[in-house]
């Protein structure tokens, strides 16, 4: 995944993510995510994780559905802009996989 930070917002990203909050951090596991990792160079985020679970979609659909993730959602989205100009990505582009070392 990768994103870009707004300016003025960059350290308050890196500022909210020295502190995520349990309960976001809870739904994150119950919904099959490991290792996630998020980086940030310049003005560029870059966020890395592994799914588990077996449904991802669903998976999604109920990590939206969390009120807490959703209040998180908002705090960190404010800090960030759109990838692509125009995209329907609300905060984070997927990237293709184009290789990959076990």
């Amino acid at each position: 995944m990768i994103a870009r930070p707004l300016p003025d917002k960059r350290q308050e990203y890196i500022d909210l993510h020295a502190a995520v909050w349990p309960e976001v951090e809870a739904t994150i596991t119950d919904t099959g995510i490991r290792n996630f990792t998020i980086f940030v160079t310049g003005d560029v985020i870059v966020g890395y994780f592994e799914y588990t679970g077996e449904d991802y979609d669903l998976d999604q659909r109920r990590m939206a559905a969390d009120e807490a993730t959703q209040r998180w959602w908002a705090a960190t989205g404010a800090c960030q802009l759109p990838f692509h100009a125009g995209s329907a990505a609300p905060n984070w582009e997927m990237l293709d996989e184009v290789w990959h070392l076990a």
